[in-house]
């Protein structure tokens, strides 16, 4: 008589819907501030001074360079390139959570375990960002033709009080939200995921996408505080950086956690069938 075939278990699908509520973007926030102030806060503490004065460093050399008219462009474009290199701080974050030690040579010599995946996506973002540049400075000669660049009190003016200008406020603003959430959808998660998982560039921003778009109204809830948060930064000429930058690196890091689930645990697994697993 014939052994019967071992019946192999039946998959079911893995939503990729956490089931997460927009209130719990406020605990990342509250999670990040912890990793940033319990452990070395020093070390977070230095990682965002580095980063404020790469940031003015940038600023004041649009100014320098007469390209001040990409100002406006370059300060949306934060949100893209954010998530890249806040690396240093996720990995303090991983570092805590794991119970090793953490030291600011960690956080700036980091060793992800996907290495050259990283730099893929980084570069990646920085290219979206070039491309979202010459978009804005296309749009400005649409709506104002070939005129000089105004500077920024001139276009204030000329955006509030005239119909072209309102046109490229409105355009614009589209343009810079479509750009952003790209960007904000394939880096928010990608980045962490390629720290703490050996996998390819293409497979963390799709997950990172993925996730991103089923788990909308926390992501969503997310993305605006990290908004309003960098608006604060501006209107303190780029100084809030020092503190708020290091704390949303890390909450960023306890994002990825909830969302992703177990490193290396499979996204999505298709349902099968029983009659087929039978």
């Amino acid at each position: 008589m014939p052994l019967a075939k071992p019946v192999p278990p039946i998959r079911r699908a893995v939503p990729l819907d956490r089931g997460l509520p927009p209130g719990v973007a406020v605990d990342w926030l509250r999670a990040g501030w912890e990793d940033f102030r319990r452990v070395r806060p020093d070390a977070s503490l230095f990682y965002g001074l580095l980063v404020m004065a790469v940031s003015m460093g940038i600023v004041l050399g649009l100014f320098l360079l007469r390209a001040d008219y990409a100002l406006f462009p370059a300060l949306s474009a934060f949100m893209v390139v954010g998530p890249a290199i806040a690396i240093g701080l996720y990995e303090k974050s991983r570092a805590l959570a794991s119970g090793e030690e953490v030291s600011l040579r960690r956080m700036l010599f980091v060793s992800p375990r996907s290495r050259g995946q990283i730099l893929y996506v980084g570069v990646l973002l920085v290219l979206m960002v070039f491309l979202w540049v010459r978009v804005a400075v296309l749009l400005y000669a649409l709506f104002f033709g070939m005129h000089p660049f105004p500077g920024l009190d001139g276009i204030v003016t000329e955006l509030l009080t005239t119909a072209s200008g309102w046109g490229l406020l409105i355009s614009g603003s589209l343009f810079g939200a479509l750009f952003a959430s790209l960007g904000f959808g394939l880096g928010a998660l990608s980045i962490p995921m390629l720290l703490n998982e050996r996998t390819d560039a293409f497979t963390a921003m799709g997950t990172s996408m993925a996730l991103t778009w089923n788990n909308l109204p926390v992501m969503l809830a997310w993305g605006g505080i990290v908004l309003v948060m960098f608006a604060l930064c501006v209107f303190t000429l780029l100084f809030g950086l020092f503190i708020v930058f290091p704390v949303l690196g890390h909450a960023t890091w306890h994002a990825y956690v909830a969302i992703r689930g177990e490193p290396d645990s499979p996204i999505f697994t298709p349902a099968i069938p029983e009659a087929e697993a039978l």
